[in-house]
């Protein structure tokens, strides 16, 4: 079984804002369950705040132990200077399903690379110092392949099982993999058992090396 041990996650999320040398930096932090919802919130933001001259980031967008799940950007800032230590200072809170944004309104004075690192990094230190947390039950992952007839019911068990879909394809029939919590996986597959005269194949994931 695919299982992840249970780890801290945002319950809500946080806003930050300081002014270093007329820079104006803002520190957003939110709750972002896999990597295209981390893409999301970002562009959510820039969307937001289009007179910023950055908008620097960093994800970790599963457990805080899973590497295969993490990015960030220096949104134009020089290289290493923004997005390797907002990711630094999110994976050392130990926090997962976390993604971080730095907005940054340039007022005109130079901050040098040290300034940059500092700034970036410990705007995210300071706005995590803010954030409320809960935990994350342990999870397994499920691969769900099924007939196109069968959307609606997959809906049905998506929002009764709060299942997170972690990634799709569609072609001549779908197939997503799901994150779903390790106690209700028992009832999940049962449920899934009585789709037997329907094309539901349903299985869960061995875990990652």
């Amino acid at each position: 079984m695919a299982v992840t041990s249970p780890y801290l996650i945002p319950s809500a999320p946080v806003t930050f804002e300081e002014e270093i040398k007329r820079s104006r930096f803002i520190t957003l932090l939110s709750h972002t369950p896999s990597s295209a919802e981390a893409k999301a919130f970002i562009q959510r933001i820039k969307n937001a705040h289009p007179q910023a001259g950055h908008h620097c980031w960093g994800f970790v967008a599963g457990p805080p132990t899973d590497s295969m799940q993490l990015g960030f950007s220096d949104d134009g800032e020089p290289n290493g200077t923004a997005g390797k230590p907002i990711l630094a200072q999110l994976q050392g809170s130990q926090i997962g399903e976390i993604t971080a944004v730095v907005i940054r309104y340039s007022g005109g004075i130079k901050l040098g690379t040290g300034g940059l690192v500092k700034a970036y990094g410990g705007g995210v230190k300071q706005a995590l110092s803010l954030l409320t947390t809960k935990t994350r039950v342990a999870i397994e992952y499920i691969a769900i392949e099924y007939d196109y007839a069968l959307q609606g019911a997959i809906d049905d068990l998506t929002r009764e099982y709060d299942l997170s879909i972690k990634s799709s394809t569609f072609t001549e029939i779908a197939s997503i993999t799901v994150s779903v919590e390790a106690i209700q996986v028992t009832s999940l597959l049962k449920k899934a058992s009585l789709f037997e005269d329907t094309k539901l194949r349903v299985r869960r994931l061995e875990p990652k090396e």
